[in-house]
């Protein structure tokens, strides 16, 4: 009975959030509530549920919040604009190496965990010089996608701390093991676009020995960057150096792992915060502009640590991994996560990315953890199979911004993009198990 109330109660969710009917916090926390009603708790052991839940996700609410508030400074401040401008300027005229620099860009620009940022930065800036190439803009949507994928598997990106809040684990030492992934992932990825760079640089060949393009199209301005006045007044050049050194200390001591990820946010967003903008009222406008990007991802990891909570505390996970078990063929239990990983990008198009990691993660964790396999294996599995398909899914809110911005189409984008994806995910999830990340 305890499998099937579970079950229902994730199979709702589920379908709650592929419906889009409401948002991910009232899913997670009113129907594991009523789940744990039918299966015969009471207010009393529901709310020790509850308590149990949300402390084992705290950690994780602290570090969203203020490495949000921290990354959206730098962000204001300019630091990472010279360098995403040298960038565009070395790449200027070159298909190759316009497709290459695009990977780096999305690197840098993803570095504040937000894709919806990522994109605000880097379709406007890369666009025109795409439109210019008579470059497909399905590439640039595809490349941005990809390497703001692998970047975001660093500590203050939603899977990590997804993943984090359903193990029950510290978000920094989950990373810790995927950096080295991340480093061979982007190298692969500006491999990749030296290739698809080639190949772009033929198709416009033959389209333009042909006719193809329209001769009469107005051409955009080698400098053209429309940045609002806005944005220009919150620049601090002179600031430059001493905002990058901040950067790398956070950085660095989130790599450290001596320090709790939460603390060592506070501290670097208390100290730039100041330094850059010396009036309380140009603090609290950096802050009211960044909070709602930091609330609503804390208010959906709490809403994940209530929903684990309730699940856990009336042992519903254990009950559907152990019937699980009995009904699944004994060769395939143990492989479970391998299987789910190969098939993540495709998951994507299935289930967003809450219910992926709060519905479908806890039921293989605690399947195929029985048999043995480390539960941040399992993790591993799930996080590298799918991550690469964040942005190529309906379900992603910063994908259809993306859109928006470029004036293109999701189902063009799905077909453009989604096989390559997926193939490039399956290449990096075989290296991650090759360098012995991912075990079964």
């Amino acid at each position: 009975m305890l499998s099937i109330i579970g079950l229902l109660t994730i199979f709702i969710i589920v379908a709650l959030l592929i419906s889009g009917r409401i948002t991910p916090i009232v899913g997670l926390v009113i129907v594991p509530i009523f789940g744990a009603f039918f299966a015969g708790f009471n207010f009393k052991e529901i709310g020790d549920f509850f308590n149990s839940g949300i402390e084992s996700v705290i950690s994780v609410v602290i570090m969203f919040i203020f490495a949000i508030l921290f990354f959206g400074v730098m962000q204001d401040a300019g630091v990472f604009n010279p360098l995403i401008n040298t960038m565009i300027k070395i790449s200027r005229g070159n298909v190759v190496a316009v497709a290459m620099a695009t990977v780096v860009i999305a690197a840098i620009a993803q570095l504040d965990g937000s894709g919806a940022s990522t994109f605000l930065i880097t379709i406007p800036a890369l666009l025109p010089l795409y439109k210019r190439l008579k470059m497909n803009p399905y590439l640039l949507l595809l490349l941005v996608g990809i390497s703001a994928s692998i970047v975001n598997m660093v500590p203050w990106g939603g899977p990590l701390g997804r993943a984090a809040a359903v193990l029950g684990v510290d978000v920094t030492e989950l990373w810790r093991p995927l950096i080295k992934i991340q480093i061979v992932g982007l190298l692969l990825l500006i491999a990749f676009a030296f290739i698809l760079g080639l190949r772009e640089k033929r198709i416009i060949a033959k389209k333009a020995a042909s006719g193809f393009f329209d001769d009469d199209l107005d051409e955009i301005e080698e400098d053209e960057q429309n940045v609002d006045s806005e944005g220009t007044l919150l620049l601090r050049p002179k600031m430059l150096w001493i905002n990058v050194i901040i950067a790398v200390s956070v950085i660095g001591l989130l790599v450290w792992g001596k320090v709790p990820a939460g603390f060592i946010f506070m501290i670097g967003f208390s100290i730039a915060l100041p330094l850059n903008y010396r009036s309380v009222n140009e603090q609290m406008d950096r802050i009211k502009a960044h909070a709602p990007n930091a609330l609503l991802m804390a208010a959906i990891i709490l809403a994940a640590g209530s929903f684990l909570g309730i699940l856990n505390g009336a042992n519903m996970l254990d009950s559907i991994a152990t019937d699980l078990v009995k009904v699944l063929p004994a060769i395939i239990v143990p492989y479970l996560h391998i299987m789910i990983g190969l098939f993540g990008v495709p998951f994507d198009l299935l289930l967003s990315t809450d219910a992926y990691y709060f519905a479908l993660l806890p039921i293989v964790e605690q399947v195929v953890s029985s048999f043995g396999v480390p539960s941040i294996s399992i993790a591993y599995a799930l996080i590298v199979g799918n991550i690469i398909g964040t942005f190529v899914s309906p379900f992603s809110p910063a994908l259809w911004l993306a859109l928006g911005l470029a004036g293109l189409e999701m189902g063009k984008h799905i077909r453009y993009s989604f096989l390559i994806m997926w193939g490039f995910s399956i290449v990096l999830f075989l290296i991650t198990m090759a360098m012995g990340v991912i075990t079964f």
